[in-house]
């Protein structure tokens, strides 16, 4: 028998600040996630609902947005309840499925937005082909491949992250549950699950993000190809949302995971943008520049409204 006492709950210990600057900090966040939760609701509601999206480039953008409401969803209920709470815990088992979740949800993002950067090659390099390249079966198999993927990624790193020890130290500096932030914790050793971690994160995301260096990589000469000001204006405005997108994703989750886990202000800074921030801009990020979007969301909203 191992010589220590099994730790039944974590102590998300992420902000010292008085009960004011917590509850303004409550309002602040749940202002947030409302406006998250209602743009990419309405997204998804616009593009399931007009005819004129119904394209392999809006079927991914729809797949997007109920993806970060998803992943908004993993953490910051959780946050909001610890804002208000004297009792900021979390129970072993509830940390361990948030992390699941994170690493399942970020991880999707991640395949789907190098499935959307092949989608807009394949539509400016081969505008005549793109209805055959990208039929429905295809995109269909992209995005469950997208979320197979990931969710295997993640239950590899949740079934080695079980064996993990969790003795005295209970307090996690985060608002959330992630991997870097339970190896300080734990009294076993944490090896070969921070090589799991490393290792899956490399393939992944830098995979994946590989991937859309090569995709923008070929499409940029076919756009300063293009002749008319007018094609060019609109394939460089398709491409900027997505790679406005993608700069935010990978910005603040790259530098948060390469960081030392040391709870400083800028990890939870870095976490809070691509867990919190990024999905309540994604809808904004690709309907101000669109014009089709926010044409399709006038004639919804006058349907229904």
């Amino acid at each position: 028998m191992r010589n220590h006492s099994v730790v039944p709950e974590f102590v998300l210990l992420w902000l010292s600040a008085g009960r004011q600057t917590q509850a303004l900090l409550f309002v602040l966040f749940l202002v947030i996630y409302l406006l998250t939760v209602i743009g990419n609701l309405l997204l998804v509601l616009v593009i399931s609902a007009d005819s004129c999206l119904h394209t392999p480039m809006y079927f991914f953008l729809g797949q997007l947005s109920f993806l970060d409401l998803c992943h908004s969803s993993v953490t910051v209920p959780k946050m909001l309840e610890n804002l208000l709470s004297e009792k900021k815990t979390i129970s072993v088992e509830g940390c361990m499925a948030q992390v699941f979740f994170v690493f399942a949800t970020g991880g999707t993002e991640s395949c789907l937005l190098a499935v959307m950067a092949y989608d807009r090659y394949v539509a400016i390099s081969s505008p005549l082909l793109y209805g055959q390249v990208m039929n429905r079966q295809l995109c269909a198999g992209l995005v469950g491949g997208s979320w197979g993927l990931a969710f295997l990624d993640a239950l590899i790193n949740i079934l080695v992250a079980l064996n993990l020890d969790f003795c005295e130290a209970q307090n996690i500096h985060h608002f959330s549950c992630e991997l870097p932030s339970l190896y300080p914790l734990s009294c076993s050793d944490v090896s070969a699950s921070f090589t799991t971690l490393l290792c899956s994160s490399f393939l992944h995301f830098f995979g994946n993000f590989l991937m859309i260096f090569l995709s923008y990589v070929c499409i940029l000469p076919t756009i300063l190809r293009i002749s008319s000001t007018t094609g060019r204006s609109k394939a460089f405005s398709t491409c900027s949302s997505h790679l406005t997108a993608v700069i935010f994703f990978y910005g603040s989750g790259l530098l948060r995971y390469l960081m030392p886990n040391s709870g400083s202000i800028q990890e939870l800074i870095f976490s809070l943008q691509y867990s919190v921030i990024t999905p309540m801009l994604n809808p904004l990020i690709y309907s101000l520049k669109n014009r089709e979007v926010k044409a399709a969301m006038r004639r919804t909203l006058r349907k229904y409204f």
